[in-house]
């Protein structure tokens, strides 16, 4: 490893947002209010076309905060079937249906507990995902496919999305239950140059 590298890499253990390059107003503020969110454990959502950053953002914000040492966990919503959202996220009980593993498996919440979740395009999750989520926020507990225990779960919520939340929920295409406690802090991203 060159001594350059070494530099570079050291500066992003020192400063979680040097990796958020750009002078733009608009990229300066976003950065600016992501470090003053880090310091809190509130959720967070992340807002921007394709292509902004927000899972640089998500990691940065994860890495200043007091959960820096625990789990950065990132779930792509669009890339995941609908059929398996459900099981990734919860996980499930042994052999609650078929081609389940006999051990059942740990979902991202549980994996995430004590450090951060990172929900990326939360738009695409169903509607009945959408309910599941909003009852582990309130919650703060998860319940396996096949299970019949609440397991707590303590992690930091970073959600995202390309898609303006409040037209849709002022257009009813996303429930304003789920849209305020998702919002503890809102960055709207610009295309990083």
């Amino acid at each position: 490893m060159s001594v350059r590298h070494r530099l570079k890499s050291s500066e992003y253990h020192i400063d979680p947002f040097a990796k958020i390059i750009g002078t733009d107003p608009k990229i300066a503020g976003a950065r600016n209010i992501a470090k003053k969110v880090a310091k809190g454990d509130s959720s967070v959502l992340l807002y921007g076309e394709t292509g902004t950053g927000k899972e640089i953002f998500a990691k940065a914000i994860h890495k200043a905060s007091s959960r820096a040492g625990r789990p950065f966990v990132p779930v792509n919503c669009a890339a995941i079937p609908e059929s398996l959202m459900e099981s990734e996220l919860f996980g499930y009980e042994a052999g609650s249906f078929t081609g389940a593993l006999k051990t059942g498996k740990l979902g991202k919440f549980e994996a995430a507990d004590l450090g951060t979740i990172f929900l990326d395009e939360i738009c695409d999750m169903s509607p009945l995902l959408q309910a599941k989520l909003l009852r582990t926020l309130q919650e703060r507990t998860v319940e396996r496919i096949g299970g019949a225990t609440q397991i707590p779960i303590d992690g930091r919520f970073i959600t995202a999305t390309n898609q303006d939340l409040e037209q849709m929920v002022a257009d009813g295409l996303f429930p304003a239950d789920l849209y305020y406690p998702l919002d503890g802090g809102k960055i709207g991203l610009s295309p990083l140059l």
